[in-house]
């Protein structure tokens, strides 16, 4: 079964839907404002995709981040003034926030001519989210960056995945902090219980350290279903497929640690089980394997980046661009 993701107003609403493998929805924090009634959809024709040099088979970066702070110990962390320079740049070249969960789903509705990026955060740390007593995000956190840069930016969807163990954002022993997110369009992952390594685990520990992370996560958030998992260390258990699916839990996607752009989720390369990211960096040791090199790459004329043809209903690539992957082949447009 299919699912399309459509974004309402300002981008900033998320409508999903929760039978084909994505979070189910769970009532906002607070009141949030109706939405704007949805623009007809725009039929597009092989001449336009072509005019738009749309590439729906194109590359995606998938940004990975840990922590948000004002003295980095490793090639991990970022301070508050990169993170926000890393987000002022994105949305200045028209790339729109999805999470892990809507990429898997292999349908996206982007504006025309936007590229999709994905904005993961592993272990739960408090610098990338944190709630203030009053319940608002904590300034110079990372989602509270993030809502800053989208305000400004308002095809800039102020939407993450975020990558728990069993004490996210310093503890949250009532949930409080999950539900926000869950609330407020965010992905919740599953980053096993103990950020446990899935390769070195018997099968029967990994399993269970991906059930009981999933446990606790559906425990915090009653009605919410995690999507997708980000595999510490980047390790994948030993008996392939067992990331996806367990006594317990189904999942659409694992992610790997830092390498390089992910294939269009519509490329026949695209491997749900597997999904590359790239390291957020811009300068220091392996750079080449940072987010700064692989943005300068994709937004070369050689980058194959992902360009949307703002039509959900078809998957628009120039016919010379890999293969498309079989769920995607009976909307495939070539040009």
């Amino acid at each position: 079964m299919r699912c399309l993701f459509r974004f309402g107003a300002g981008f900033t609403t998320l409508l999903a839907l929760a039978a084909c493998g994505g979070p189910a929805p769970v009532a906002p924090a607070s009141p949030a404002p109706r939405p704007a009634p949805a623009a007809a959809p725009v039929r597009i024709t092989p001449a336009a995709a072509r005019q738009l040099g749309a590439d729906e088979l194109g590359r995606v970066p998938v940004l990975m981040y840990h922590r948000i702070v004002a003295q980095p110990r490793s090639v991990y962390d970022r301070t508050p003034a990169d993170f926000t320079a890393e987000l002022e740049r994105l949305a200045a070249e028209d790339y729109v926030p999805v999470t892990t969960a809507e990429l898997v789903s292999r349908r996206l509705d982007l504006p025309a001519g936007a590229h999709p990026v994905v904005l993961t955060f592993d272990d739960g740390d408090p610098s990338a989210f944190h709630l203030t007593p009053q319940g608002q995000p904590e300034p110079g956190t990372a989602v509270r960056i993030l809502l800053d840069v989208a305000a400004a930016h308002p095809r800039f969807r102020p939407v993450a995945s975020l990558y728990v163990n069993e004490h996210p954002f310093g503890g949250d022993a009532d949930g409080r902090a999950l539900r926000w997110l869950a609330g407020h369009g965010f992905e919740i992952g599953n980053h096993t219980r103990r950020h446990t390594n899935l390769r070195t685990a018997t099968e029967s520990a990994a399993t269970a350290a991906i059930a009981e992370e999933d446990a606790l996560i559906r425990q915090a958030v009653p009605g919410y279903r995690p999507a997708t998992l980000a595999l510490p260390y980047g390790s994948s258990p030993r008996r392939r497929g067992l990331a996806l699916q367990g006594p317990g839990y189904t999942y659409g996607g694992a992610l790997l640690v830092g390498a390089g752009p992910a294939p269009s989720p519509c490329a026949a390369a695209f491997d749900p089980g597997a999904i590359p990211r790239i390291r957020s960096q811009s300068t220091g040791p392996e750079a080449q394997y940072g987010s700064s090199h692989w943005l300068a790459e994709l937004a070369a004329p050689t980058g194959h980046r992902y360009t949307s043809d703002g039509d959900p209903s078809t998957v628009s690539y120039p016919k010379s661009a890999a293969a498309v992957a079989p769920e995607c082949a009976s909307v495939g447009l070539g040009y």
